[in-house]
């Protein structure tokens, strides 16, 4: 079969490799559709501690079921399916907290390679995090189960009923997909980012105001009454934008740090704002499976729509120029097909 592999930063292969066969509890998916993230843009333009290099490449995927292993009873042959890429261990410390997506083994295990014509998923995958693909949604759209996934995980944590106005910072796949799921909740929306085609993209999916940076501290003023918003998402990874979150939020309102930064990036905060106007400062990463059932039931029911998310499609060998298109800044996803 043909498969991606990620040599080295910039560089990428088309391979051609053994076709794999499940194992007890497995499954063999052919793939009917892999997207680009912007975890998959890090890696390839700098590297990332979770993307081992060379190595398979892409997580995000829908497809067909090839071929299911002994043991696996709700799945067979012809399924079409959805899912995500790791799952949790349910047996180490975190897992016991019900914070499983801090699993001390979920990273090591994850599954890469969806930019393949086949992917081989294993048993705790198919046991906790795999769905059947309802037939009123694509295949691209059930592809961004994954990352729809990390998108609502925070917000179990949060008081919804509390929010009346909220701030995404960034504009890019996550960014918008942040703004659908709060739209579905009532809550007033502003886009900020710098791209004029993305923030049409985020009108387009609801938002109530989209801004450049440049006029995003006017814009909350003239929406909040000076107040401030209750909730800020910064889905940027810039820590300029880290540090500038708390110019925007209100006394008592919450900023949540979606965008990673680099391992190391240290930031500035006024301790005064986050103590005497008791903020909070949310970090968030990865899914529990709760949270992609969550999802699941989201994409669907069709409660929502990401399909303006996935701007074009290229064949495997193609991928380059996905990849070109993004760190030019443009188009949002693009779904590789094999």
């Amino acid at each position: 079969m043909e498969q991606i592999i990620l040599a080295a930063p910039g560089k990428i292969e088309l391979r051609d490799v053994p076709v794999p066969e499940p194992g007890e509890g497995e499954v063999l998916v052919r793939v009917s559709s892999a997207l680009t993230c912007g975890t998959d843009m890090k890696a390839y333009i700098r590297g990332h501690s979770l993307i081992p290099m060379p190595g398979p490449f892409g997580h995000e995927y829908s497809g067909v079921i090839a071929k299911a292993g002994k043991g696996v009873g709700v799945f067979k042959e012809g399924d079409s399916i959805m899912g995500v890429h790791s799952a949790p261990c349910q047996t180490c410390q975190y897992c016991k907290k019900g914070l499983e997506n801090l699993c001390e083994k979920i990273m090591g295990q994850k599954v890469l390679g969806a930019f393949a014509e086949y992917i081989l998923l294993p048993a705790p995958i198919v046991s906790q995090n795999l769905f059947h693909k309802p037939q009123n949604i694509s295949f691209d759209e059930a592809a961004l189960l994954e990352p729809f996934s990390c998108v609502i995980h925070p917000y179990s944590r949060l008081r919804l009923n509390e929010i009346d106005t909220a701030v995404v910072i960034g504009a890019g796949p996550i960014g918008l997909m942040h703004l659908a799921y709060m739209k579905t909740k009532g809550i007033k929306v502003i886009v900020s980012d710098y791209f004029d085609d993305r923030l049409a993209i985020a009108e387009k999916m609801g938002a109530d105001r989209t801004v450049i940076p440049h006029n995003i501290a006017e814009t909350i003023a003239e929406e909040t009454d000076n107040t401030g918003a209750d909730l800020i998402v910064e889905c940027t990874g810039q820590i300029k934008a880290w540090e500038n979150s708390l110019n925007f939020v209100r006394r008592g309102g919450t900023i949540v740090f979606f965008g990673g930064c680099p391992a190391g990036t240290l930031a500035s905060h006024d301790t005064y704002r986050i103590h005497y106007d008791e903020l909070t400062l949310l970090g968030s990463f990865h899914y529990t499976p709760q949270d992609v059932k969550d999802a699941y039931h989201i994409l669907a029911y069709k409660l929502v729509d990401l399909s303006l998310l996935v701007t074009g499609k290229f064949l495997l060998k193609e991928i380059e120029k996905a990849f070109s298109l993004l760190k030019e800044g443009k188009g949002i996803k693009y779904a590789l097909k094999p």
